[in-house]
This record gives C-alpha cells, sequence and structure tokens, in this order.
C-alpha cells in the first residue's frame, strides 16, 4: 500500500513540475481506490479541474504535506539514478530500475549519506533538479565525495568526467571542442591563478565558472612523482 501511494504522489508532483494539472486519468492504474484514504491521511485535495464547471473532471492536487512527501522520493530517485549511473557505471535502463527500488527503501539519513558522497549534485542523469536536502545546506561532508564539479577538485588528482552541468549550448561546444567530453580523463596540475589540467598530451587552462559545470569522478588515490 506504502508504494502504491508513493508511485501516486510521484506521478503528481512530476505532473506539478511539468506545470500540469494531473486528474485520475495521469495516475498509475488502480489509484483511484486509493485516493479516499489518502485525501483522509492529507496527502492530497481534490476539486475541479481547469476549464470544468464541475468536480466531473477533478484535478488532484498535492497537499503541503503531500507535496513534501512527494519531494523526499524525488530526491531519492534521482541521487539513486547519480549513484547508479555515475559510480556503479551501470546503463540507463538498469539504473532506472534500481532507483525505482531505492525511492521506496531508503531513508533521508541514507539519501543524504548518498548525495554528500557524490558532492551535492543539483540535477539527474537526465537534466532533472534533485530537491535540495539538509546536507545540501548544510554542506555536510562526512566522507570525501567521489563526485565533485573540476572546481573543487583537489591539485594532483586524477579523474575522470562523468558529465556538464551546463544547459549553455555554446559553453558544451566550447567544451566539446576542447576535449572534455564524458569519459575523458585529467590531471589537475593546479587551481590557481586559474585551474590548469592535463588530458593525454594537451594542457589546458580553465576558468572557475566553467569548472564549476564540469564534474568529475576522483580517482582513488592522487598520483605519485
Amino acid at each position: 500500500m506504502a508504494d502504491s501511494n508513493d508511485e501516486i504522489l510521484e506521478a503528481l508532483y512530476l505532473r506539478n513540475e511539468a506545470g500540469a494539472a494531473a486528474t485520475l486519468a495521469d495516475l498509475p492504474d488502480g489509484s483511484g481506490t486509493l485516493l479516499d484514504a489518502m485525501r483522509a491521511e492529507g496527502l492530497i485535495e481534490t476539486g475541479p479541474a481547469p476549464g470544468t464547471a464541475d468536480a466531473s473532471g477533478a484535478a488532484i492536487r498535492l497537499t503541503t504535506g503531500g507535496h513534501a512527501r512527494a519531494q523526499a522520493i524525488i530526491r531519492l530517485h534521482r541521487l539513486a539514478e547519480r549513484l547508479l549511473e555515475d559510480v556503479l557505471e551501470l546503463d540507463e535502463s538498469a539504473s532506472e530500475e534500481g532507483a525505482c527500488r531505492f525511492e521506496h527503501c531508503l531513508s533521508g539519513e541514507v539519501a543524504d549519506s548518498i548525495c554528500t558522497l557524490l558532492g551535492h549534485p543539483t540535477t539527474c542523469p537526465h537534466g532533472k533538479p534533485i530537491p535540495p536536502g539538509p546536507c545540501c545546506r548544510r554542506d555536510a561532508r562526512g566522507v570525501e565525495p567521489v563526485v565533485v564539479s573540476l572546481a573543487e577538485l583537489p591539485s594532483g588528482r586524477d579523474a575522470r568526467v562523468l558529465y556538464i552541468g551546463t544547459r549553455h549550448h555554446a559553453r558544451l561546444d566550447r567544451l566539446a571542442s576542447m576535449g572534455l567530453l564524458p569519459g575523458v580523463e585529467l590531471h589537475l596540475h593546479q587551481r590557481h591563478p586559474a585551474l590548469v589540467i592535463q588530458l593525454g598530451q594537451t594542457t589546458l587552462a580553465l576558468d572557475q565558472s566553467i569548472a564549476k559545470d564540469i564534474f568529475v569522478r576522483l580517482k582513488s588515490l592522487p598520483r605519485k612523482g
């Protein structure tokens, strides 16, 4: 039952995120039998859908409490996608299936630990926002993250580019022309006054504003010698 409620809350959150009203037709099959209990629990409310004169096409909305619970589910799902794709290197279909399982069984505390480990990512692999948690606001780092922005990479470390966080096409094209693409391995020589990295036989200097949009996975140990 709890998983079914979570699926409904997730569907409503995604409709809200897309800026659209939700009706029963937008929810998973069999949701109709659960709505009364969810309404009584204070998770949802219903009312006339936009453009209707009565409740025959009732819109289903999240209450404040329902939105908070749905947001926590979405956060778990998208953090799990990042963990499974960026750290465990599973393909998209496997990571999606795993993320669907994770979102129902992980606690908020575990989500914060994963978030910290990943360097507090702001988007999932599909570019959708990851709602921030308490760990993002206090930037608690009980362990060294394995995923950080290039701007945070310590000098002397090797890393592999995982994804580019910017949505500016011109910047993406510029980074691609420099060879900074997902999967590329690099070494950070210095951080100041500019970041100097090495890609194979090529040495590049980058501004902090560009480096903060490049997310990398750290190698386990600094380069020696």
